[in-house]
């Protein structure tokens, strides 16, 4: 009665209710791969609103800050205060050892990546948690860490040993610096969701977000968690500068690619 082509597309829609319904849930690897290999970059992609915004909301102050350093260092002073700049001196000056300065500091690799953890995972709680408040706490940890990165990179760039500093934080700046971005995602469909619930009440829309979020956290906080590891590992060790630039350069296609293009075409329950 209705022609082929409707009962084929009403054919093809039972059987994936079928197989979604009475699906096997698969093992805990199987949904690990799926969450990676699925679920995480598809729901990035639903979500590009949202990145454009948390991107932005970073990447303005940021380079605002790293090209201050080089027309009105003043205001990457006042970001960084005396500490901060004698931290990055003893880090990345011209004289200075970054292996030792922090092995000295930490005395361990473990210790420094227990520290970059701690300090990401933090970051990350403030930048969910902030979108209760509508998503302004969510949009001024993005914006207080664009200025202060941006500050720490500007500052690093024209005072200390470039070369030292950018070959440090090459390694795991996609992780990190992405990892933000789409935690900072999470903790803005948490705001808009309370700003604008449509037809729903403020407490169902939170609801409704929270779950709909929860792929972004999830996995931007891996991200964040990984790029402590390698950190901690990888990015203070004695290697050319000029490997650590290229082992960047790989992650930071790799992130792209991945982002762009997994889970493109799948059609699974």
């Amino acid at each position: 009665m209705f022609g082929s082509r409707i009962c084929d597309r009403l054919n093809d829609l039972a059987i994936r209710g079928y197989r979604t319904i009475h699906a096997n849930k698969g093992s805990f690897g199987e949904g690990i791969v799926r969450f990676w290999g699925v679920t995480f970059p598809r729901c990035f992609r639903r979500e590009w609103k949202l990145f454009l915004v948390s991107f932005l909301a970073f990447a303005v102050p940021f380079f605002g800050m790293f090209f201050a350093a080089k027309y009105q260092m003043d205001w990457v002073q006042a970001i960084l205060g005396p500490s901060g700049m004698e931290s990055m001196e003893g880090m990345y000056g011209k004289n200075a050892d970054t292996m030792d300065h922090l092995r000295g500091k930490y005395g361990s690799d473990f210790m420094m990546f227990a520290h970059y953890i701690n300090n990401n995972v933090g970051i990350d709680f403030k930048l969910y948690a902030g979108g209760l408040l509508y998503g302004i706490g969510t949009l001024f940890f993005l914006v207080f860490n664009g200025l202060h990165i941006g500050a720490a990179a500007g500052y690093a760039n024209e005072v200390c040993d470039p070369e030292k500093f950018w070959g440090f934080v090459s390694g795991h700046s996609s992780f990190e610096l992405l990892g933000m971005i789409v935690v900072g995602m999470a903790g803005l469909k948490i705001g808009f969701a309370l700003l604008a619930p449509g037809q729903l009440s403020r407490g169902q829309a939170l609801g409704k977000a929270a779950r709909d979020s929860l792929p972004l956290l999830i996995g931007g906080a891996l991200m964040t968690g990984l790029a402590a590891v390698v950190e901690g590992f990888w990015s203070a060790e004695k290697v050319a500068a000029v490997t650590k630039y290229w082992v960047g350069i790989f992650f930071w296609v790799v992130h792209v690619a991945y982002f762009l293009f997994v889970g493109r075409g799948y059609r699974g329950a």
